[in-house]
């Protein structure tokens, strides 16, 4: 079983990225119009429009499942690099694992996140402002007015 799971993920990952490729995109197109330009060849019959129909479905119905099968091995393997770096790091480990949980349940997780990302941004701002006053306070009056590099006494001259 192990065999055939590797064949077929190699099978959907080669796939995938052959049918993903500018070069597939034109080789339908030109199916697409070989199909057309044969219509008056073949009358435009039914037997005709069923080839197109035929065709088109089937290779929809085989290529829905190949890229869910692709879809879902990425997205394991993003949560789990995901996980994996929440695990190693001083993230909450309430975010591992949160792709099971229900829309309620990511709900309540995203509506917290948001919550402590406005925390952050407002003891962001609030160091910021601290820093900005203490700078102002460091600096002699005649840096705030404009007028650093004169001296205090315009009738002395220092030399």
């Amino acid at each position: 079983m192990l065999v055939l799971e590797k064949l077929f993920a190699k099978f959907a990952n080669a796939t995938a990225r052959v049918t993903g490729s500018p070069q597939a995109f034109l080789v339908c197109i030109a199916a697409v119009l070989l199909w057309a330009a044969s219509g008056p060849v073949f009358k435009f019959s039914e037997t005709w429009q069923l080839v197109i129909n035929t065709g088109t479905t089937i290779i929809t119905f085989l290529m829905v499942f190949l890229i869910q099968n692709t879809q879902n091995r990425d997205g394991l393997a993003l949560q789990t690099k995901l996980d994996e770096l929440i695990r190693a790091s001083d993230a909450e480990d309430d975010f591992m694992g949160i792709e099971k949980l229900t829309d309620t349940e990511l709900d309540i997780l995203h509506r917290k996140c948001e919550r402590m990302a406005d925390r952050s941004h407002r003891l962001l701002a609030q160091a910021a402002a601290e820093r900005k006053s203490r700078a102002s306070k460091r600096k002699p009056d005649r840096v705030r007015s404009g007028m650093a590099g004169k001296p205090s006494n315009p009738r002395r001259k220092d030399s």
